[in-house]
């Protein structure tokens, strides 16, 4: 089968370049990559081009206008773009370990979409982190994060745990398997069966409410957290804005009450459909 990877990402470019050395690294590459860019300057796009020929990535770039918010709606694009059969989802500041993609694939089955995870860095070592530093693998390497400074803490289990281990970590772990947004993966044709994200969410639950009507249409989720990894840079987050979250969760829990397994609000837009109101946010810190 084929596989596209779908990054989303806003005027970051230097987060963005480093994700993309880690899909250079990985054990086994993806067809292709496709860029869910919400409306970033120019910088981004020349970014990218120097990256396609350095990398040797194949990668597309699907660009909008910066309008505010609206990574459900570019993340739609990106879904109609996309030319694999099978999606793996994450974002542009998530560094993915060497067996991102190869642990995903391992684990795709028809009628399941899986849930990985992450590990947050500080942003101090976050910027710290150098092209060689993904290439050896070291960013995902315990012992090196700890020799730069990092402080030690059980989740750094989970970047050393490899077989039997993870597997024994997945098993146990209280965490419930969902759709998240900077670690998930399933096919294109049950994304395009429940229509795609729902353009009304802001920031905020937006990935979780499709995972509902993925589970709802009769997926079964499965929990990769600690098998499947990416390396989570830290960044501002100037677009969290309370009043949007309150309307994503409004649109959540009547995904939830009705079981819905659509929505009239992503791919295919169905004008008569009543609209819950979002409050207009601003991406200043």
């Amino acid at each position: 089968m084929s596989v596209s990877v779908v990054l989303s990402t806003y005027n970051s470019p230097d987060w963005l370049e480093k994700v993309l050395w880690g899909y250079a690294a990985q054990t086994q590459r993806p067809d292709e990559i496709v860029i869910a860019d919400d409306g970033s300057t120019d910088e981004t796009r020349a970014r990218i081009d120097l990256l396609r020929r350095a990398t040797q990535l194949n990668i597309e770039h699907v660009w909008h206008e910066d309008r505010g918010f609206r990574k459900c709606t570019i993340l739609n694009r990106a879904l109609e773009v996309a030319k694999g059969d099978y999606l793996i989802f994450s974002d542009g500041d998530c560094i993915p370990r060497a067996d991102f993609v190869a642990t995903h694939l391992a684990h795709a089955k028809p009628g399941r979409f899986l849930s990985g995870g992450h590990f947050l860095l500080p942003i101090d070592l976050s910027r710290a982190i150098t092209r060689e530093d993904i290439l050896a693998g070291r960013c995902s390497d315990p012992r090196w994060l700890r020799n730069q400074g990092l402080a030690w803490k059980p989740k750094l289990i989970k970047l050393q745990a490899r077989g039997i281990w993870a597997d024994l970590l997945d098993w146990f772990t209280p965490t419930r398997p969902t759709w998240n947004g900077g670690n998930a993966s399933t096919w294109k044709v049950d994304l395009l069966a429940v229509n795609g994200f729902d353009e009304r969410m802001a920031y905020g639950g937006e990935d979780r409410e499709l995972g509902e009507r993925l589970l709802h249409r009769g997926l079964r989720p499965k929990q990769i957290r600690n098998r499947a990894i990416v390396v989570h840079m830290d960044h501002p987050r100037g677009y969290v804005n309370a009043a949007a979250t309150a309307a994503n969760r409004a649109i959540w829990d009547e995904t939830l009450r009705t079981r819905a397994t659509w929505t009239d609000h992503g791919l295919i837009q169905v004008k008569h459909s009543p609209r819950l109101r979002i409050v207009p946010e601003s991406r200043a810190a």
